[in-house]
């Protein structure tokens, strides 16, 4: 049995000692969008930045940690860490870049995205779901998107629990149940040209996090032409 697996029908345990745990364990309201950004898009899938673009404004932000997450893809991930590699030789400061991707999935029978963070450049088991669109039949299923997550060392996040048509208190109880790690506490339902979490809704969510002892994330959801809003 995999490391991670629980014994039983298909449950997955946390990954206690990834890297990135420890990072998420310090987001707060106000890290988003100028020191964390766990969640953005760029032309390789839905957004509008170039992948070089968005790497000039991570640069420009100050950005400590960002994770590219492209709705099945991680063609942007090369680009921006060759970005990084080159401003660091130059000596600039530059954000740890993490590995990810934000699939599109059913939990509760409702269609939600997920994001996988921080997995490694080998992932075979999350192939089927980088080819650029959404799978069908069982691994459209929440379960197997955890499963091929955890297979290739990811954190495993549900995205803006808020924004789906179930309430998000079922889904962030049926997420924990499967196993997830956490979700996306900290976002901007308002979608406002500079982003800033949206009240009352957020701290609802983070405190549904916190009561399961789960990781809470945060990120702009770029689509538009600015990395610090929606």
């Amino acid at each position: 049995m995999p490391d991670g697996v629980a014994s039983g029908p298909s449950v997955w345990r946390p990954v206690p000692d990834h890297p990135l745990r420890s990072v998420l364990r310090q987001v707060t309201p106000t890290c988003c969008p100028t020191r964390l950004n766990f969640h953005c898009h760029t032309t390789c899938s839905d957004g509008s930045l170039p992948p070089l673009e968005l790497a000039s404004q991570a640069l420009q932000i100050g950005l400590e940690h960002l994770a590219i997450t492209d709705h099945h893809s991680v063609d942007a991930h090369a680009v921006v860490e060759a970005a990084f590699q080159a401003a660091a030789r130059c000596g600039q400061p530059v954000p740890r870049l993490w590995r990810g991707v934000e699939i599109s999935c059913l939990l509760e029978g409702c269609l939600v995205h997920v994001l996988a963070l921080g997995f490694g450049e080998e992932h075979p088991s999350l192939l089927p779901y980088l080819q650029g669109r959404s799978v069908v039949g069982a691994s459209l299923q929440a379960a197997a998107v955890l499963e091929a997550g955890r297979q290739a060392g990811a954190l495993v996040l549900l995205a803006h629990p808020a924004r789906y048509r179930l309430p998000f208190q079922r889904l962030i109880d049926a997420a924990h149940r499967l196993g997830f790690d956490g979700a996306e506490a900290w976002y901007d339902y308002r979608l406002q040209p500079r982003w800033a979490p949206t009240p009352l809704v957020c701290e609802a969510i983070a405190a549904e996090l916190q009561q399961r002892g789960l990781l809470l994330s945060c990120g702009t959801d770029t689509h538009g032409l600015a990395l610090d809003g929606r």
